[in-house]
């Protein structure tokens, strides 16, 4: 990025005629400004040069320590010595004539400044990915890496199957899965650093490509009574939200959960929240409170031989929306459509 091309390099004039304007200038610059000081030779200038320009690796360099918080690690990350990284990051504030990362033996503090340049770095960043995808997708579509990510309440229930479909009908597609609560991955679709990731709606994707895929049910899971007792009927109105049982926050499952029981913000009463599903039916059966899991987890078999007993909502029952979402600037338009498709 911080190369320039100059067009005038062919008609530059050479000899005595290009001599006596280069040392006008020299002794233009040189003279010192009426009732001031000749500029010291090290002063950096003010503002940035219009015609100067970051690099790509200076700006993965400042989202590294950006990220980190440490200049040992960020290095670590981005591949190269920590003289190294640091000198970079040093030529991207001569650059931009400007502080974006304080630092000292102990600390290292991004400066209000900075946390705006990491951001546009990311976009920066990520643009390039998209470009360089762009041409490999152009030259061999349905092909090469492809990264998926997917929250915690979808992973383990779709993606076994959607890799093997994906693999059997296209076998030089890889899929790279990683799996995260919905607001880091995100963060990282935003960056770049995935292509696509399945999540569940509702959730704020704005500026986003969404692909709603499908709706589906969220059932009640209750600790197995010690007697049978005849079947009733299960509204969302008349559970008792004083024994339900939440993912701990991060999760949408905890959101979805919330909203379908018109609660507002809280946390359970005991003080108790789940880290994961297999935590939470852990809860549930040992009597702590009640939980909702979704249809697909109660489909897959994931309760085993769990003491719980699942129960299914009368209408209108509580849902929640699948959708694949992707940047509005993907290159992989193919792809993308192909796994909506097997998802949906």
């Amino acid at each position: 990025m911080n190369e320039e091309i100059d067009n005038e390099a062919g008609r530059r004039p050479t000899g005595a005629a290009a001599q006596a304007p280069a040392e006008s200038s020299a002794r233009a610059r040189a003279a010192p400004r009426p009732g001031g000081h000749p500029p010291s030779p090290g002063a950096r200038p003010p503002l940035p040069s219009a015609s100067a320009l970051p690099s790509l690796r200076q700006l993965s360099y400042l989202v590294a320590v950006a990220e980190r918080l440490n200049f040992t690690q960020a290095a670590q990350d981005c591949f190269v010595t920590q003289s190294t990284l640091s000198s970079g990051l040093k030529e991207l504030e001569r650059t931009l004539g400007a502080a974006l990362v304080e630092r000292d033996r102990q600390h290292v503090l991004v400066t209000p400044l900075g946390r705006a340049v990491v951001q546009r770095s990311r976009e920066l960043l990520g643009s390039a990915r998209d470009l360089v995808g762009m041409v490999r997708a152009a030259a061999a579509p349905m092909t090469g890496l492809v990264r998926l990510g997917a929250i915690p309440t979808i992973a383990p229930f779709m993606l076994p199957q959607l890799v093997r479909e994906a693999r059997a009908r296209h076998p030089d597609l890889k899929l790279a899965l990683r799996e995260d609560q919905t607001a880091t991955l995100l963060e990282r679709l935003r960056a770049a650093e995935l292509d696509f990731a399945l999540i569940a709606l509702p959730y704020d994707t704005t500026g986003l490509l969404v692909r709603e895929l499908f709706a589906e049910e969220l059932w009640l899971i209750t600790r197995m009574p010690e007697r049978a007792s005849p079947p009733r009927r299960l509204t969302i109105s008349g559970l008792d939200t004083d024994r339900l049982l939440l993912l701990e926050e991060g999760h949408c499952l905890r959101e979805h959960t919330l909203e379908a029981c018109g609660l507002a913000e809280r946390a359970n009463p005991s003080g108790i929240e789940a880290t994961s599903l297999v935590t939470l039916v852990q809860m549930v059966e040992s009597g702590l409170g009640d939980a909702l899991l979704p249809q697909m987890a109660i489909d897959s078999g994931f309760l085993g031989r769990a003491s719980v007993l699942p129960q299914r909502f009368a209408p209108p029952a509580p849902k929640r929306t699948i959708a694949l979402v992707a940047r509005q600037t993907t290159t992989r338009m193919a792809e993308f459509e192909f796994l909506a498709g097997l998802a949906s």
